[in-house]
């Protein structure tokens, strides 16, 4: 016959939601102290199972708190599979599609269902299609020039033309993908070589940066001599003084034109060669970037001012900057020769 005094204390061993906070404390006190759940449960005076379940069930509730998702797997593969065929789809399409196929689910919810699954909207990369000669003679160019140290390619001048517009914020429709799909060619978003627009040209080396010139005319032969002649042969005084260079160029048809060619002859000019559709082997192109990159609250509010916010923003470029683009070299060589002269990350 169990005793009043037992039957007591056995009444006031309550459970996990009894428990007092005197109780409580002093239960998350012993336990770090390392007590067993026995001696916890006398000293708190309830039983060994509220201690267990006070110690790991609020754990335990809090992952599995939360509205019960009201879509099945069966759903969620449907949805993979309506991003995966078309990834440029905004979240509104990709809702109505999914609703469409029978499913019951809110706007934000595909929205919810997507971020869990790993997809997120991002700003396509955008890269040039390549054909398969134009990838093998990449190939060739990087294993050739595989072994050039630093000292070599410190030697190289670059150059290129970028396009500027007074509003830095619309980049096109955005691209649903997960976390390291940026390379995937369902994901990427083909460039154009020359679009319609004014453009800047300018140049750089380990040393640091050239003057700008702003390009008023669509670039032929003779447009692209001048540039030559009153910029690029600035830029190389001030960069290299007296010391011999390599000028890097893209195959534009200005730049390749027979005239442009006999330019550098007259002037003892060694051109590097290139090839075709290269953007991610040269590092002017992150300058580039950079430099947009700075401008992006800048608000010029016509071409002049625009043409002064670039000024202040290309002299800003240091020639550290500039060393640290050209020590990416071999690692831009080694990533096409990985990529069998597919286009790269960079």
């Amino acid at each position: 016959m169990v005793s009043q005094s037992s039957s007591e204390a056995y009444t006031n061993m309550g459970k996990t939601s009894d428990l007092t906070a005197v109780q409580k404390a002093t239960i998350d006190t012993l336990h770090k102290e390392g007590k067993t759940q026995k001696v916890i449960a006398e000293e708190a005076g309830c039983s060994q199972s509220s201690v267990s379940k006070h110690i790991n069930g609020e754990a335990k509730g809090r992952n599995n708190c939360g509205q019960k998702k009201c879509t099945s797997n069966r759903d969620h593969r449907a949805l993979v599979r309506i991003v995966k065929k078309n990834p440029f789809k905004n979240v509104g399409e990709i809702h109505k599609e999914w609703t469409a196929a029978g499913v019951s689910a809110s706007r934000s919810n595909t929205k919810r269902r997507l971020k869990d699954m790993g997809f997120n909207c991002r700003i396509p990369r955008v890269k040039p299609l390549l054909t398969k000669k134009q990838r093998e003679k990449r190939l060739t160019w990087a294993k050739d020039k595989k072994s050039w140290t630093a000292a070599e390619w410190s030697k190289v001048m670059f150059s290129d033309e970028s396009k500027f517009c007074i509003s830095f914020g619309n980049r096109g429709p955005r691209v649903c993908r997960r976390t390291g799909e940026a390379q995937d060619p369902r994901c990427l978003k083909s460039s154009v070589k020359f679009p319609p627009s004014v453009m800047v040209w300018g140049a750089m080396s380990s040393a640091g940066v050239g003057p700008l010139c702003f390009l008023r005319s669509r670039v032929n032969a003779a447009v692209y001599q001048q540039v030559l002649e009153h910029f690029m042969l600035p830029a190389a005084d001030l960069l290299y003084g007296d010391g011999d260079f390599k000028f890097q160029q893209d195959l534009a048809p200005a730049h390749s034109a027979k005239s442009t060619r006999a330019w550098f002859t007259d002037h003892g000019i060694s051109v590097l060669n290139w090839p075709a559709n290269s953007p991610d082997l040269s590092p002017i192109e992150n300058l580039w970037g950079i430099v947009k990159r700075k401008m992006q609250n800048a608000r010029p509010k016509n071409a002049e001012e625009l043409k002064a916010t670039i000024r202040a923003t290309w002299a800003l470029i240091t020639p550290e900057q500039c060393q640290k683009l050209m020590d990416s070299m071999p690692r831009r060589i080694n990533a096409v020769i990985e990529a069998k002269g597919a286009p790269t990350k960079y």
